[in-house]
């Protein structure tokens, strides 16, 4: 990433830092003289965090109380955590983990004073094309000369945001954050047969269940 921007106008004001939210002096580091910080780190992937509990735990609910307090001791002026839609009902170790996330932000706020840190959510559904989601998994079946594609439920709909408008979610957040709100983008939605279509019409759709 150091590479991609050596040419950018504003390299200068870039520092690349290797590191880990469960690391927190690393984190107070990376935060010194910050004005705004979002916070998109999560292991995300359901059946890797039913199977690494601990590790989810570790880094989704762990790495973000880290990321508070480093914000807090450093002083940065706005937080934004990314959510999940799911969180509202969780379902899932996943979920649960960024359910417990946003407690922990919309919390912060009150350790932080009256002019001190904001902490704010903002809550995205499926981002379009983003690593570990179903339509690359779809590309990735098709590219490998498969002619069907299995789905979970015929019945399944999935609400979905491109990156860009997940981006702008992002800096409204950041705009109008007065502390304790969690942002929700009214977004459309779509069945999965309609999506698989869409990528690969007239293809079998054997139904493999919810897992």
């Amino acid at each position: 990433m150091d590479n991609e921007y050596k040419t950018h106008p504003q390299y200068n004001k870039l520092r690349f830092f290797i590191g880990d939210v469960r690391d927190a002096e690393r984190l107070k580091l990376a935060m010194q003289n910050v004005d705004y910080v979002i916070h998109a780190v999560a292991l995300k992937q359901v059946p890797a965090c039913e199977y690494n509990p601990n590790e989810a735990i570790k880094t989704n609910i762990n790495g973000t109380v880290h990321v508070i307090n480093a914000a807090l001791e450093t002083n940065v002026k706005k937080v934004i955590a990314f959510s999940t839609d799911k969180a509202v009902n969780p379902i899932n170790l996943y979920v649960g983990t960024k359910l417990v996330s946003d407690k922990l932000f919309c919390a912060a706020n009150a350790y932080s004073g009256a002019d001190g840190t904001r902490f704010a959510v903002v809550r995205c559904s499926n981002v379009a094309g983003s690593r570990g989601s179903v339509i690359p998994f779809f590309k990735n079946i098709i590219s490998n000369g498969g002619e069907e594609l299995p789905i979970t439920d015929y019945w399944m709909t999935r609400f979905w945001i491109s990156l860009e408008d997940g981006v702008k979610l992002v800096i409204h957040a950041l705009e109008n954050v007065r502390g304790g709100k969690t942002f929700i983008a009214k977004i459309p939605s779509i069945k999965i047969t309609d999506l698989v279509e869409a990528i690969l019409p007239g293809c079998r759709k054997p139904e493999v269940g919810i897992c």
